[in-house]
């Protein structure tokens, strides 16, 4: 199985920054796209970052430039790096990678468990 763990979320003040944390375990061949997700209440899901395996980055509009994605292959980890953050920055954010497992040929979308990010204004 494949998990993923986010940490680094918390509360913060407009302005401040903070850095989520995503690691994947399991039984892994290999993790094409990491990326982060984030959900506010009453709100769709939207793309935050993503990252490929060759470190190519795409951005949701509302955080360009302020937010930076990251990823570490040796630590299966990826990392985002969040600036100037804005009370509607509040979401609870969720990292995600493309695995393809040792046990299969199939690439399969795993998602971590959420990590709630307040911005108090």
């Amino acid at each position: 199985q494949v998990q993923l763990v986010e940490s680094g979320g918390g509360l913060v003040q407009a302005g401040g920054s903070l850095r989520l944390s995503c690691k994947v375990s399991g039984t892994i061949f290999r993790i094409n796209t990491m990326g982060w997700y984030r959900q506010a209440d009453g709100k769709r899901r939207e793309m935050v970052a993503q990252i490929t395996n060759g470190e190519t980055t795409y951005y949701g509009e509302s955080v360009k430039n302020r937010f930076y994605i990251s990823r570490d292959n040796a630590a299966k980890a990826t990392y985002l790096q969040m600036n100037n953050l804005q009370p509607d920055d509040t979401a609870v954010y969720y990292c995600t990678a493309e695995v393809t497992q040792l046990s299969s040929s199939t690439l399969n979308t795993y998602w971590g468990q959420g990590t709630q990010v307040t911005v108090s204004s």
